[in-house]
């Protein structure tokens, strides 16, 4: 095949790609979005961000509010005195609304001793998914520090999964909240479980 030939199938493939308006060219767009966020752009976002996961969606409702600070705040006050926050401290938090289903949640690494009460980790629990809770509680254990976290709308720390963290399972806290653009992950997922079934 010489130069005029490969030229001329790029051009082809190219206008398919870019140009031609079908459900094979949208279906190839959509894998190569994919193939570009996966490898190359997660991948880079990662480094730049010094955590293994720069992006997170939120799946589940651990951390909604459903209204206004104020309204939200006397349903949770007793438990969070308990440990030593004052709605005042919490109201200097990051996220002190909290966040929804279907947001994204940019990510950044941070050493575990520069972690403070307040901020929002995510980290790998005993279950398939990473959780995305607020930190409530941090201590060293022979210069190893632990953590426990809380959903800012569930009633108390999970036992089993949040009332001890090591420093080891913390994958990184959250810097920007970017409401509702996770949903397409969240029905892409839902999709491809469908597809299962369906199969």
């Amino acid at each position: 095949m010489n130069n005029h030939e490969i030229k001329r199938q790029f051009r082809k493939i190219w206008r398919f790609i870019w140009e031609e308006d079908s459900v094979w060219s949208w279906i190839v767009n959509v894998i190569l979005a994919f193939i570009l966020i996966k490898y190359i752009v997660y991948p880079v976002l990662g480094l730049i961000l010094a955590t293994s996961h720069p992006i997170v969606a939120v799946v589940s409702g651990s951390m909604e509010h459903g209204n206004r600070f104020d309204e939200w705040w006397p349903q949770q006050e007793g438990y969070y005195l308990d440990f030593g926050i004052t709605k005042q401290a919490f109201d200097n938090y990051r996220f002190k609304n909290g966040f929804n289903i279907g947001d994204i949640m940019i990510l950044k690494g941070k050493s575990a001793e520069n972690i403070q009460l307040g901020d929002v980790i995510v980290f790998n629990g005993n279950r398939r998914d990473p959780i995305i809770h607020r930190v409530i509680k941090k201590w060293e254990e022979g210069g190893i520090y632990y953590f426990q976290t809380k959903g800012d709308n569930n009633k108390e720390s999970m036992p089993n999964l949040e009332s001890r963290i090591h420093e080891d399972n913390v994958i990184g806290y959250a810097v920007i909240r970017i409401p509702l653009l996770g949903y397409i992950k969240i029905w892409f997922v839902d999709l491809l479980k469908l597809f299962n079934i369906v199969l």
